[in-house]
């Protein structure tokens, strides 16, 4: 819900994440978040002219690093009550939509999950087989919105937003921790942006942890709200629903990951659309990796002479692939898109 925020709560509310939240965090996902690998690889190391690390989110339970959110904010909700927990709710193009009915089920509680209609198929079946509750809106940021809003209500659930709470920005920033560990000659790190949750609590690790280690974005140009707002020093939301392959970043950057990403993010690099699927096809025939579009954004930006330029000394640089939930329908669509690449 970037840029809008659910009934009862401002922005000013919202507690500002500390690496402390994440580490406590960390203890949260122990056990049940999976401690993703890192993969290497030489055609990938020669194109970007330095060592690429590959975080491989793709293999996180329910397909991308938004289940480490989901489960730290659900988890936390279940211990603070001693009744049943309320059901949670959410709007999501497809990840967090997993992420939250994957770990509402495993804590036994409700999740209701409102999915834009042109959101892959794959997705919302994943949504449905976890256990979920899915409720199909237009495609637009204020119909997802409102649709929720009207859901909250009626079922008296908690929202959980996929980027805008603190609790699921602590949970993303477990990839920072991980990653430091993984790779301890770290010098950048790209993660992809859409509401900007991941890249918030990336950012708020690598700065207090190992603050000589460079943070970047990564959005495609036809998204590019988190780019324009650094550019500005002011948070710039698009006044219209994107169009770009990556479906999983046509959100605004929200308002509360906003402050982490102006204090904390070196700079945000936008990418082309056949610079994306690029990425794709090399990640898919390179590392035999099943990456969505949304996931291999941050590859994209490694690979751009505009990295390139930002980064000249850089020589180890790590990548999140955040998701590997493909949609197998559109397949054809997306090869015939890269056969020109």
């Amino acid at each position: 819900m970037s840029g809008l925020r659910a009934p009862g709560t401002t922005v000013m509310e919202a507690q500002r994440v500390t690496v402390q939240d994440v580490e406590t965090a960390a203890g949260r996902l122990q056990g049940h978040a999976r401690e993703t690998p890192v993969l290497t690889c030489g055609t990938l190391d020669e194109l970007a002219g330095r060592r690429l690390y590959f975080k491989c989110e793709n293999l996180q339970k329910s397909g991308s690093f938004k289940f480490r959110g989901a489960y730290n904010a659900i988890s936390k909700l279940v211990s603070s009550t001693n009744q049943k927990p309320p059901p949670v709710v959410t709007h999501s193009s497809g990840n967090h939509a997993c992420a939250l009915a994957l770990a509402a089920h495993q804590l036994d509680v409700t999740a209701h999950v409102v999915m834009p209609r042109n959101a892959p198929q794959c997705k919302k079946e994943t949504v449905r087989g976890y256990g979920g509750k899915v409720y199909e809106c237009t495609p637009t940021e204020q119909a997802r919105v409102e649709t929720m809003e009207r859901i909250a209500a009626e079922e008296g659930a908690v929202y959980l937003s996929s980027s805008q709470h603190p609790d699921i920005i602590a949970g993303q920033g477990t990839m920072g921790l991980e990653l430091l560990r993984q790779v301890p000659d770290l010098d950048a790190v790209i993660t992809c942006v859409g509401g900007g949750g991941m890249l918030a609590g990336v950012s708020t690790v690598m700065k207090s942890l190992n603050p000589h280690v460079r943070v970047y974005g990564a959005e495609p140009e036809q998204a590019n709200d988190a780019a324009t707002s650094l550019a500005k020093g002011e948070r710039c939301p698009l006044p219209y629903y994107p169009d770009t392959i990556a479906d999983g970043l046509r959100i605004n950057m929200g308002p509360v990951a906003w402050p982490y990403i102006r204090d904390n993010v070196d700079d945000i690099i936008t990418v082309t659309e056949e610079e994306i699927k690029n990425a794709m096809t090399l990640i898919w025939q390179r590392m035999k990796l099943v990456v969505e579009p949304s996931g291999v954004v941050g590859v994209a930006a490694a690979l751009s002479d505009s990295f390139k330029a930002r980064e000249e000394t850089a020589k180890h640089v790590a990548v999140i692939l955040s998701g590997g939930n493909l949609d197998l329908l559109k397949l054809p669509d997306l090869l015939s898109m890269s056969e020109h690449v």
